[in-house]
């Protein structure tokens, strides 16, 4: 049932009786699913609409997995803004200030989301992937680190951690000490990664 009303998970605003349309299903079914995210923190209703943020759908999207559905089901209904959206939300609630998409320039480069706080920068590349092997996880992470290391030379002062978050990771691991963090993870490894510096990657100027 959660897989119905994960398509129409749209950021803005939609009437119920929209959602019932995407959803292809009833205004009752339609208004147990709302009841659901809203109970989980995925979307706020005003009267008859309900207002979604840029990282609902993809709350939406773990919710439905913790409650049986398989991840095949519900990627069909994600893209990469949806997952870049619940990275930045989760540095926001942390008291992060969060850049998505920050471009460098010379040689030119993309970070999907930045978080800064307490001087220390966390660039995180955002993995949607659904399988990959490990010379390419490996890839990954050379090149985010090549990222890093451009960050920090264009920012003055800076010091910045290389991470990759994915979708699909079921285990925590580092390689060269770059964290790969599966989205399901991810806050607690917010909530300690200041006590753990050690264990990771730290970049700074030279």
């Amino acid at each position: 049932m959660l897989i119905k009303g994960l398509g129409a998970v749209i950021p803005g605003g939609i009437s119920v009786q929209d959602f019932c349309t995407i959803a292809n299903t009833d205004k009752t079914i339609a208004k147990k699913i709302l009841n659901d995210f809203v109970k989980n923190d995925i979307g706020r209703f005003e009267d008859d609409v309900i207002n979604f943020d840029s990282a609902d759908k993809l709350k939406a999207a773990i919710y439905a997995i913790k409650n049986g559905a398989t991840i095949d089901e519900v990627a069909v209904h994600l893209n990469w803004r949806d997952f870049e959206g619940l990275v930045a939300k989760i540095f926001e609630a942390k008291g992060f200030s969060v850049l998505k998409n920050l471009i460098l320039t010379k040689p030119r480069m993309e970070i999907d989301v930045v978080g800064v706080r307490l001087g220390m920068a966390i660039l995180v590349d955002c993995k949607h992937w659904k399988r990959h092997s490990p010379s390419t996880l490996k890839n990954t992470v050379t090149k985010q680190i090549q990222r890093v290391r451009h960050y920090v030379k264009k920012t003055s002062g800076a010091m910045a951690i290389p991470v990759i978050v994915t979708l699909y990771q079921e285990q925590f691991c580092f390689i060269e000490k770059v964290p790969i963090v599966p989205i399901l993870q991810f806050s607690s490894f917010v909530d300690e990664l200041y006590g753990n510096l050690d264990q990771v990657n730290v970049i700074e100027t030279a």
